[in-house]
């Protein structure tokens, strides 16, 4: 099987992946929010978004930042959102309704057919880690960018410092057994090393890169919330393996799940689990980059 059959099977098993999870996302948005909008507000910032601003927003979901950046450049201004998945997309549309300066395109950002030095600024929450190949996704990026433009985008710290994530897969992966991937499959750690990544944009032809941790203020009502959201969009091989239990077994699963938040909870019975996300802003180059990544085009 060549390197591009390999890549093109990965990326088939994300979109069927996140199109299964639409729902749950869906359901937990509101939820989710409570962090992620201060994330949102957070790259919005760090790449300068200003009215009359082409944004293009990379693995935008059910649409954040997009529908944000969108507010921000007005009428004079456009978003083009793109992601793999179909399910996840219908649902940014219909949060897009009636807004005349925002797009989605079901596309991955190494293949999209965009022209060069198309926008202002490209933004990513949460999104770049699942890049199959993260070198040419930060190549595509660079030559998206208008000459000076920027890039904001965020992904996560390594585990312990995303209990959001982290706190309740551990009780799924060690009551079920799950296997672990290697380290550098597409998943949400494959960026954690600030480092590698500082380095892996700086190869691509970004310029003045800066990495920082930014606290994600993740709140929860009580322990089952918390246990509620962590099934809600678990993906299927977990919740195949959460469906293969008895009733019994899947209460007891769940209810140790609320368990493990109820360590974090404060005296009002809320969970806190902020969670560190590694946020990152780099510029292109003024001379449009002359280097090319195979596999992008």
């Amino acid at each position: 099987m060549s390197v591009s059959t390999d890549a093109a099977a990965v990326k088939a098993e994300q979109r069927r992946t996140w199109d299964a999870v639409s729902d749950g996302w869906t359901r937990e948005w509101e939820t989710f929010e409570r962090g992620g909008a201060a994330l949102t507000a957070r790259l919005l910032a760090l790449g300068g978004v200003r009215p009359g601003h082409r944004v293009l927003d990379v693995a935008t979901g059910p649409g954040e930042p997009a529908l944000s950046a969108a507010d921000v450049v007005g009428p004079a201004g456009t978003v083009t959102g793109v992601d793999l998945s179909p399910a996840m997309l219908a649902v940014a549309r219909r949060r897009a309704e009636g807004r005349r300066n925002v797009n989605f395109l079901v596309a991955d950002l190494e293949t999209v057919e965009l022209p060069p030095h198309a926008f202002d600024v490209v933004l990513s929450r949460l999104g770049l880690m699942f890049a199959v190949d993260p070198g040419a996704a930060f190549g595509r990026i660079a030559r998206l960018l208008v000459p000076g433009g920027v890039l904001a985008a965020a992904v996560w710290a390594p585990p312990p410092r995303v209990p959001l994530m982290s706190l309740g897969y551990g009780v799924l992966a060690r009551r079920l057994d799950l296997p672990s991937g290697p380290p550098d499959a597409p998943g949400p750690y494959r960026l954690c090393d600030p480092a590698a990544l500082a380095a892996g944009l700086t190869d691509a032809g970004l310029r003045d890169v800066t990495v920082e941790e930014y606290p994600v203020p993740f709140r929860f009502h009580d322990p089952a919330e918390y246990a509620r959201f962590t099934r809600a969009v678990a993906p299927p091989p977990v919740r195949r393996r959460v469906d293969a239990l008895d009733p019994a077994g899947r209460d007891a699963l769940w209810a140790e799940v609320a368990a493990a938040a109820e360590g974090r909870a404060g005296p009002d019975g809320g969970v806190d689990l902020t969670s560190t996300a590694l946020t990152v802003r780099a510029v292109a180059p003024h001379r449009p980059s002359s280097i090319t990544t195979e596999g992008t085009r």
